[in-house]
């Protein structure tokens, strides 16, 4: 189905009106003065500073969000946001473990390096990403160049967790930005990130990795993998599943996620690990299960209930994961910045302008509190307020839509 088509059948169904283009002025110029407030000489903390996020750890620089947020500080057109995200990739590389792991986050100050429970696979990533992203937008930094020794190594870590049959990263459960998910094995988040960095560094097996992820993530096509476990592993999957619109968010030995992973499947059609004609299926179910709203966009689009095998007696910690909360069904606005991204280039362009409004009013609400995440249902703000990410990806999606800006190759 062609963008056209699809745009035909979505327009009905999502919200808003004539763009106002106020508030998303007014998101921007507040996005760019969060950030810096965030930001320090070692690069920008996840969220403001408070006796709340410093007892949490938020007020930290993590792997994984200072990274994101790298990308987002780079495209502002800020010199000072652009030096501060390359501050914190540089902070990170000098807290690179030995066998080349990025950490989950750092407290240079006191010298603190934190690599989570389970491990941390999707820091590494998205430093990658960055690194090759902030170079792309400002070459005279040589940031590559500077840390070539330290991505060698973060590469070849990551080629460690590949299978050497699929070309797919492996890793064990909570063990990336859903830190408390039962997620393991083959996730789909964590593949689509590594597809996008096999690409931007050239990576052999690229191809096989895009190849094996449609197989396994989406195993209800026609094709039967000449690999006999792998016909195994679609096998156990299609006798107990029906195919649906989205992308399975985890593969494992006789298990598999069908609670659908919204953020996996955006990164996947975003980074080209999905097939392209698979994207206007997704965005018309996203849109058909209303997961941009309130606002954009729900993480998960059928949440895990504690009578599911899936629940885990972790996923109660501190009463976060819940259904419709935290990972397991809240609404992200940074993610939200991704979902923009797709329809915008998808070619839905109205559409994508009105979602943008919607995360702007979702950064507003308590008085520009950019919080972390919202309630799946009611829509009630939750979480850290002042997250870095939030602005950085409005940001980002501001610049993709309205100045082409292209992140993903």
């Amino acid at each position: 189905m062609g963008s056209q088509e699809c745009i035909s059948v979505v327009n009905p169904v999502l919200m808003g009106g004539v763009v106002r283009s106020e508030v998303v002025e007014s998101c921007y110029e507040k996005s760019v003065e969060l950030l810096r407030q965030n930001s320090t000489p070692d690069g920008v903390l996840a969220s403001s500073r408070s006796s709340r996020a410093l007892g949490r750890h938020y007020a930290s620089i993590f792997g994984r969000d200072a990274s994101i947020c790298a990308i987002g500080m780079a495209v502002s057109g800020d010199g000072e946001l652009a030096d501060a995200a390359r501050d914190g990739l540089l902070a990170l590389g000098r807290h690179q473990a030995p066998n080349g792991q990025i950490p989950k986050y750092v407290k240079p100050e006191i010298g603190e390096v934190d690599f989570w429970y389970a491990g941390c696979i999707d820091a590494t990533l998205w430093w990658l990403i960055a690194i090759s992203l902030l170079d792309r937008f400002h070459p005279d930094g040589r940031l590559a160049i500077e840390l070539a020794p330290r991505i060698t190594l973060a590469l070849r870590w990551l080629q460690c967790q590949e299978h050497q049959v699929w070309y797919l990263l492996q890793q064990n459960e909570a063990s990336d930005w859903a830190d408390i998910m039962p997620r393991s094995g083959f996730v789909l988040y964590t593949n689509a990130l590594w597809y996008w960095t096999k690409r931007l560094y050239d990576l052999p097996g690229t191809r096989d990795t895009r190849e094996w992820g449609n197989l396994l993530f989406w195993p209800f096509g026609n094709v039967v993998p000449g690999q006999r476990r792998a016909r195994l592993l679609m096998h156990y999957i299609r006798n107990k599943s029906r195919p649906t619109p989205f992308y399975l968010s985890f593969v494992n030995f006789s298990q598999w996620g069908d609670e659908v992973d919204i953020f996996g499947n955006l990164l996947a059609h975003l980074t080209g690990l999905a097939d392209p004609s698979a994207a206007c299926r997704t965005v018309r179910a996203i849109v058909s299960m209303q997961a941009s709203l309130p606002y954009p966009i729900r993480v998960v689009g059928e949440p895990i209930s504690r009578q599911s095998p899936m629940w885990r007696r972790y996923m109660q910690r501190h009463c976060q994961n819940l259904p419709w909360q935290y990972h397991n069904g809240g609404i992200w606005p940074f993610v939200g910045g991704f979902w923009v991204m797709l329809l915008g280039r998808m070619g839905m362009e109205k559409e994508a302008r009105l979602e943008l409004e919607k995360l702007a009013l979702a950064n507003r609400v308590n008085d520009w509190e950019f919080n972390e995440w919202f309630h799946g249902e009611s829509g009630e703000p939750m979480g850290m307020p002042g997250q870095s990410w939030n602005a950085a990806l409005f940001i980002m999606a501001y610049h993709a839509l309205l100045h082409k800006v292209r992140y993903f190759l």
